[in-house]
């Protein structure tokens, strides 16, 4: 069975027309698909920036149109890629992390010293103490202590030691220092007050002072036979004298003689009653009658 029958008017125009419908679809697909125009495609410009921009911020060089034709697209592709570098301003530092500020100088001040407050008196008045004076390794003495707003409560205190205390009325007490107190010189302390410290005084001070020396070396002895009248060779410090001494007599205007032996010379202080001890030693013997000690002897005479 045929396809067409050309026999037939009809079927000879179809077949003309499908021809040419069909030619036509050639043509538009070749002008579609390779173009009729021999010129390169247009290139497609680009704008680089040096500063990156985020997607979707900035401001950015609209794209060129492509045009809908296969032959500007090639013309795009083959032209040459015109860069315009746009101007890089970099932003200011906030700050700089080196520099920092340095409040003004004020002036300088000298240290001013606090003022120190007032201690209030205390509400019992010490005036004096008798003796103030007194030298080391005497006696015991008594003292007396002279004031105002006295108490028969309060007592005498030295160096922080109560002492039994005679009131004697509200400006005068009175007690006795022993002896044990002033062994040493230096000053002791002196204040009155109650045992509970409810009322209390001022404080003062008695000085002990060392007690004189005698100023002589003990550098001999002679002794008869009945050892009875002993003599005692001493030596001035000062002037190198010799200076004899018998029991009693008083040497240097206040120290008396008490003792003589080989070992040592004890004297006595006439005013202070302080005894010293002088041991025996070798002193300067080139001076004097007496400088050298009589031996002892047996008998007056050797002779039959």
């Amino acid at each position: 069975m045929a396809l067409v029958d050309l026999s037939k008017p009809g079927e000879k125009k179809k077949l003309i027309f499908a021809g040419v419908l069909g030619l036509g679809a050639i043509l538009v697909l070749y002008w579609v698909l390779i173009g009729f125009d021999s010129r390169s495609p247009a290139p497609v410009r680009t704008t680089a920036s040096a500063t990156p921009q985020r997607p979707g911020t900035g401001t950015q060089r609209p794209a060129a149109a492509v045009p809908a034709s296969p032959q500007v697209m090639d013309v795009a592709r083959l032209a040459p890629i015109e860069y315009l570098p746009s101007s890089y301003s970099a932003p200011e530092a906030k700050r700089n992390i080196f520099a920092y500020y340095e409040p003004p100088k004020g002036p300088v001040t000298a240290p001013s010293t606090p003022t120190p407050t007032a201690t209030p008196p205390p509400p019992v008045l010490l005036a004096s103490v008798s003796p103030s004076n007194v030298y080391a390794r005497t006696a015991d003495f008594k003292l007396e202590a002279a004031g105002d707003k006295f108490t028969p409560e309060m007592r005498i205190f030295v160096d922080g030691r109560e002492l039994p205390t005679t009131y004697k009325g509200p400006q005068q007490l009175s007690t006795t220092i022993a002896a044990s107190f002033i062994t040493a010189p230096g000053a002791r302390q002196v204040v009155v007050r109650t045992p509970d410290n409810r009322l209390y005084s001022n404080q003062l001070s008695i000085n002990v002072a060392a007690a004189p020396t005698p100023n002589y070396t003990y550098i001999g002895i002679i002794s008869p036979q009945n050892r009875v009248n002993d003599t005692a060779l001493l030596q001035d410090r000062n002037n190198k004298s010799i200076v004899s001494a018998y029991r009693g007599d008083v040497i240097g205007g206040r120290f008396r003689v008490t003792s003589i032996s080989e070992k040592e010379l004890v004297v006595v202080d006439t005013s202070l009653k302080i005894k010293h001890i002088l041991p025996m030693t070798e002193g300067d013997k080139g001076s004097g009658p007496l400088s050298r000690p009589t031996p002892r002897v047996d008998s007056e005479d050797d002779e039959p």
